[in-house]
């Protein structure tokens, strides 16, 4: 079977750093390993292994099996920095061009955040209904949730991240004074960027209930 395939390879400078980095303090957290064997198990001395000769460890306790050398692989070091800010994309599309399949490839990023986003912002799980309108309903809010927020994102011109604007959009609110009167007490940066960005004056600390109607709603 003949399959068409494209390979883009790219290299990034700020990429290379970033692994070389990554690369430096599992390296590090390796020689302290092979130092002091005994402060280490197999839960806390993930990433740094790979980069480790003959270590393996106890299946009964997870501990690093003693009677073996310990060594720095020296080669795996240097073969991965070899490729340090080189990155492919392979795709089968025939129809687009490279820099419009770099375009999409750019973008994917933001897709996976979205997920992270609507799990931990959101609260999507666990879900507490069982009745499968209910189910559906749930989901249905927290996605439309993310698109507002996305939006909202958007046209202030990504200088705030979702978990911000959630955050000073749930603390922002008011309390009943008297005679119709309402005390607005939080004011913070993402705040200020909405009164800019939409034309709105958020500054007032009292406000009646027409006109904070007027402005609100």
């Amino acid at each position: 079977m003949r399959i068409y395939q494209k390979q883009m390879v790219y290299y990034s400078e700020k990429y290379a750093k970033k692994q070389r980095h990554e690369r430096e303090k599992a390296v590090a957290k390796a020689r302290d390993l092979i130092k002091n064997p005994a402060g280490y198990t197999k839960a806390t001395s993930y990433g740094c292994t790979v980069y480790i000769n003959n270590v393996s460890f106890s299946k009964d306790t997870g501990e690093i099996v003693n009677g073996k050398e310990l060594t720095i692989n020296e080669q795996k070091i240097a073969e991965e920095a070899q490729y340090d800010g080189y990155y492919a994309i392979v795709t089968s599309e025939k129809e687009l061009s490279d820099n419009e399949i770099r375009d999409i490839y750019k973008g994917l990023w933001e897709i996976e955040e979205s997920f992270k986003i609507i799990k931990s912002e959101f609260k999507t799980r666990p879900v507490f209904v069982s009745n499968e309108d209910h189910i559906q309903a749930h989901f249905l809010i927290c996605f439309v949730t993310l698109v507002v927020m996305r939006v909202l994102e958007q046209l202030i011109g990504k200088c705030h991240s979702v978990r911000q604007i959630r955050n000073s959009l749930a603390s922002y609110c008011c309390s009943y004074l008297d005679r119709n009167y309402y005390v607005f007490d939080y004011r913070d940066d993402v705040i200020l960027t909405m009164e800019k960005t939409f034309g709105l004056d958020l500054s007032k600390s009292t406000c009646s209930f027409r006109k904070s109607k007027n402005i609100y709603v």
